[in-house]
């Protein structure tokens, strides 16, 4: 446990009252009132003391206050460390270790008993004749369970609880009058601590200790910055740069801006580069992909891979291409006049079902980090029902697979550079679409946990059908709004008026869409060119692995060639997954059957006829 304060400065401070936290305020001008204070929240962070500037730890802020009230001294205690004396040293140590010892002959024990350590609490709380406080922190590894204690900790809360109500401050030595010999118990949540040792007892204070706000970071900011070279080799005044560490330091604790500062300052980043810093250190990564030309160079050098994997979509893969170089410059949210720690890319893939929407998710992990696998996959069908979005981000405490964490949030911690797709989205539950505003708003997720997962470096689409078909409400039946071989145009219209509807007419949820933007890509029907091209790669696939696992070659024969591209791109409503089921049925299905029923030999070259007939024939060629 740390019990001296941090300055920033050379020197040991004296905090002005005026520039205390307003907790320790509020504190202060009650000790006359409460005997014991739970403090809980952010309660293991740094605390900015403004007229004096310096960054002090809990205890020690905690002492400066004691201190003006004309205490002797404040007692620390953990399970881990035992108890320790504030001050620890300078003016006034020895005499705070005497009484300390006066009253707590067994100072040096570590490991108090429970026993022990209500016997602590009355020495201090009911010292006749001696101004002191007790600070209790980790008080909630006292307890197995505040709800479910055992027989011993039950008489030591409820003796604590006694002790509290019964208490009497000692005779005014000092400035105050007469103030309680506090006992400050710290603590994560309030809920840590049997809930009936506040219910009722008006002697008891619950004080929640809030994460830093921007103007504490801002201060802050200009604190830790003051040791590094302030010069900003791309013209922005030293204040601005300081501004946007604190402003991109938003739900970060003092004490990790003081982090990110070391952090800049062994890794040698340059002064203007301080607010990207923040994300290296919330990501746990120095090496980012983003800021490396290698992830710009695979784009420019490998952007036709897009085109390849999907055919007959060059609008679609365009505004794609468009949004993932605006990504890798770091402009996203550019027009904001701020850095931001939303996705690095956000993409919304709409339009028929068979058409590609997927596969283009998957090349853009493939383009951007050289592996298809980088595409993490959420099926929206599966996160239908009210509680769907635990398995994303986690359970709350209590609730089964608690321990586990979330399926997306456990995912990103292990690789924060991904492209996470969520297939057809309008198919998810409204309360995931509520997590789905907070990482585009905010780009980050704290999990059931507790623990926040960053989406900041990760690229995220969405893909729908919505626009394509429309059930009728009264009376079941589906309608195809646009069919194949609509205007391109007419279609973007279509789909896009589709979305508009759904998310603020049915969802009510306008705000989602407006997140969206712009970066809405709408994929057109396949042509019966790109049907065409669709069925020769997928009959040069069946056709290569017969040649690969079997040793068999096999040609078709015009006539047959003809028949089986007719039967495969008749129907193009349901796109190349369309003509994959029907390459399946028609080609790979009953050309499996006969290689099954008539064994060829290794080597064996074979022409593919039979289209009078019906069925499949093979004729062995020289």
């Amino acid at each position: 446990m740390s019990i001296d304060h941090i300055p920033v400065r050379n020197g040991t401070p004296q905090a002005a009252h005026a520039a205390w936290p307003a907790w320790l305020r509020e504190i202060e001008n009650t000790l006359s009132v409460h005997s014991q204070y739970i403090l809980h929240g952010n309660i293991r962070d740094q605390y900015v003391v403004r007229s004096e500037e310096y960054l002090s730890s809990m205890p020690s802020l905690l002492w400066q206050a004691l201190r003006g009230q004309g205490y002797a001294c404040l007692i620390a205690y953990d399970p881990v460390d035992g108890l320790q004396v504030l001050p620890a040293r300078g003016p006034g140590a020895d005499a705070a270790r005497s009484t300390a010892q006066r009253l707590l002959p067994g100072l040096s024990a570590k490991d108090l008993s429970l026993d022990q350590l209500r016997k602590t609490i009355t020495a201090v709380a009911t010292a006749p004749n001696d101004r002191v406080g007790l600070v209790i922190d980790y008080a909630a590894r006292l307890t197995r369970s505040p709800i479910d204690p055992t027989d011993d900790e039950r008489k030591f809360f409820l003796a604590c609880a006694k002790l509290a109500a019964t208490a009497t401050p000692p005779p005014g030595v000092a400035l105050a009058g007469r103030l309680y010999n506090p006992v400050i118990w710290l603590v994560d949540s309030e809920r840590d601590l049997p809930p009936w040792l506040t219910a009722g007892n008006v002697q008891i204070r619950t004080v929640g200790i809030p994460h830093p706000s921007l103007g504490d970071r801002m201060h802050a900011a200009d604190l830790l910055t003051r040791d590094l070279q302030r010069t900003a080799t791309d013209g922005r005044p030293p204040q601005e740069v300081v501004e946007t560490f604190a402003v991109e330091s938003g739900g970060m604790s003092l004490k990790a801006m003081a982090g990110v500062t070391r952090l800049a300052k062994e890794r040698g980043i340059a002064f203007e580069r301080l607010p990207e810093a923040v994300q290296t250190y919330r990501l746990g990564v120095v090496e980012n992909p983003w800021r490396q030309d290698t992830l710009r160079r695979r784009i420019a050098e490998h952007q036709g891979l897009l085109e390849g994997r999907v055919k007959g979509q060059p609008a679609a893969v365009d505004k794609t291409l468009d949004i993932l170089k605006r990504a890798a410059m770091g402009l996203s949210g550019a027009q904001t006049g701020r850095s931001t720690s939303r996705p690095r890319g956000v993409l919304f893939f709409a339009g028929p079902t068979g058409v590609g929407k997927t596969e283009l998710a998957k090349s853009v992990a493939q383009l951007l980090f050289g592996d298809e696998s980088a595409c993490l996959r959420f099926d929206m069908s599966e996160y239908a029902a009210e509680h769907a979005a635990d398995r994303l981000i986690g359970a709350p405490p209590g609730y089964v697979g608690y321990e586990a964490g979330g399926q997306l949030t456990n995912a990103l911690r292990q690789q924060p550079f991904r492209v996470i797709l969520f297939d057809e989205i309008e198919k998810a539950h409204p309360s995931v679409l509520d997590k789905f505003l907070q990482i585009l708003e905010d780009g980050r997720l704290t999990d059931g946990q507790g623990t926040t997962t960053y989406f900041s470096e990760s690229v995220l689409i969405f893909t729908s059908n919505l626009g394509i078909l429309r059930k009728d409400k009264r009376t079941g039946e589906v309608v195809q709004l646009i069919d194949p071989g609509t205007d391109y145009h007419r279609v973007v219209e279509t789909v896009n008026a589709a979305i508009k509807h759904h998310f603020t007419y049915e969802l009510v949820r306008p705000e989602l869409l407006n997140r969206l933007g712009d970066n809405i890509v709408v994929f057109d029907f396949i042509s019966r060119t790109t049907a065409e091209r669709i069925f020769r790669l997928q009959l040069s696939h069946v056709l290569r692995r017969l040649r690969e696992e079997h040793h068999v070659d096999i040609e078709l024969s015009p006539e047959m060639d003809r028949h089986l591209l007719a039967r495969c791109t008749t129907n193009l409503n349901d796109g190349g997954r369309g003509i994959g089921n029907k390459v399946e049925s028609q080609i790979v299905n009953p050309l499996g059957r006969l290689l099954f029923d008539q064994p060829q030999p290794p080597g064996s070259r074979l022409l593919l006829t039979g289209v009078n007939a019906g069925d499949f024939r093979l004729e062995r060629r020289r």
